[in-house]
């Protein structure tokens, strides 16, 4: 048996459509109204404790959260945890290559200081260049 194979374990249905009905933001009221009138909150939260659904009630319920009934059939909490804390933060998949660099080999206040100083440079040559056009145009003028 490898690492990756599930032994057979019963995959508790009723709190995978308490989980996808959490996940999707969607109220036990919410869900007995969607189900029907004969539905209450009561009834719905009675469900979800249940292990085992019944086919057509699972084939609803997926309709109503626009999910395939398999994945509420199939959902092992477990093993979806498993496999998100094995694999992010620790350089595996996903992360390969990445590299965080927690040390800034520049300050950004000096980046700052050193981008409004350009600033003022150009502010000032293209002051300068207005009043060499200034006085050519006056220039200009004078001559007519």
């Amino acid at each position: 048996m490898s690492h990756f194979d599930t032994p057979d374990k019963k995959v508790h249905q009723g709190r995978n459509i308490k989980r996808f009905r959490e996940m999707l933001g969607i109220k036990q009221e919410a869900l007995a109204i969607a189900l029907g009138e004969d539905w209450s909150q009561k009834r719905v939260s009675l469900m979800e404790q249940r292990e085992t659904i019944e086919t057509n009630l699972l084939t609803q319920v997926a309709e109503i959260f626009k999910i395939p009934v398999e994945a509420i059939e199939n959902l092992d909490e477990e093993q979806a945890v498993n496999i998100i804390s094995n694999t992010f933060g620790d350089g595996s998949i996903g992360y390969q290559g990445y590299q965080k660099n927690e040390n800034c080999t520049f300050h950004p206040i000096d980046k700052l200081v050193q981008l409004h100083e350009e600033k003022i440079a150009l502010y000032e040559r293209m002051l300068k260049e207005k009043d060499e056009m200034m006085a050519r145009l006056e220039k200009l003028i004078e001559n007519k």
